[in-house]
């Protein structure tokens, strides 16, 4: 890893606070167990990735839910090669149902579709899908603990976690967004495209998204 992309790396990490404060608390997810869940209820769930941003981006991913024990398998190619790709469980819990934006979410017109520009469509985080600790919104851009995708631009990606019983209850009802993109094509994450929204000190290309996967069966559009 170059001294800049470590620079890089260690500024994504710190601001994952400020992502938090900035954001209302998510449905809780973590790997402790809970006495109080509900009995064992086996269902699997099938995603398969669009690419976002035109980052050439996709993949497929399986949700296994036993109870409230969710199993989240992905492989996902064309991803920027050696970065790590945030990525997070996103969608509702109460009902409503979101979907995966298009272009037509680019407010501004500047060509990205942003992390903010986003959020009305696919909804707030519930799981941050990192490869170890904690899996809260808290954990939203902590990149030292997400998945870094491998020299051909793939990512393999398995963890069992213990969801809330509303993760489990509208399971159907939340899909997976990955970030991460190099629209202009030099390998890494640089301010080619400017600031990120979410802290200015970090390259929108690092938390702009670069795919987005409905739970087949699942209710596109909002209400």
């Amino acid at each position: 890893m170059t001294t800049t992309h470590s620079a890089r790396l260690a500024g994504l990490v710190a601001v994952s606070a400020a992502l938090t404060l900035g954001m209302a608390a998510p449905a809780l997810a973590s790997d402790s167990g809970d006495s109080n869940a509900k009995a064992p209820n086996h269902r699997s769930h099938h995603v398969e990735f669009d690419e976002q941003n035109n980052s050439g981006a996709g993949g497929t991913a399986v949700l296994s839910l036993d109870g409230r024990k969710l199993t989240v398998k992905i492989y996902a190619t064309g991803l920027v090669p050696g970065q790590p790709h945030a990525q997070h469980i996103h969608g509702s819990t109460t009902g409503k149902h979101f979907h995966c934006p298009d272009m037509t979410a680019d407010k501004n017109k500047d060509g990205v579709l942003t992390t903010t520009e986003g959020l009305p469509a696919y909804g707030d985080i519930n799981i941050s899908l990192t490869t170890k600790g904690d899996t809260t919104k808290a954990s939203a851009l902590a990149v030292d603990r997400m998945p870094v995708a491998d020299k051909d631009g793939s990512l393999s990606y398995s963890r069992t976690i213990t969801v809330s019983q509303a993760v489990a209850d509208h399971i159907k009802n939340l899909h997976i967004v990955q970030h991460g993109i190099d629209p202009n094509g030099n390998g890494t994450y640089d301010f080619s495209k400017g600031k990120s929204e979410l802290d200015p000190k970090l390259p929108q290309e690092a938390t702009a998204p670069a795919s987005c996967g409905l739970i087949k069966g699942a209710t596109p559009g909002m209400k």
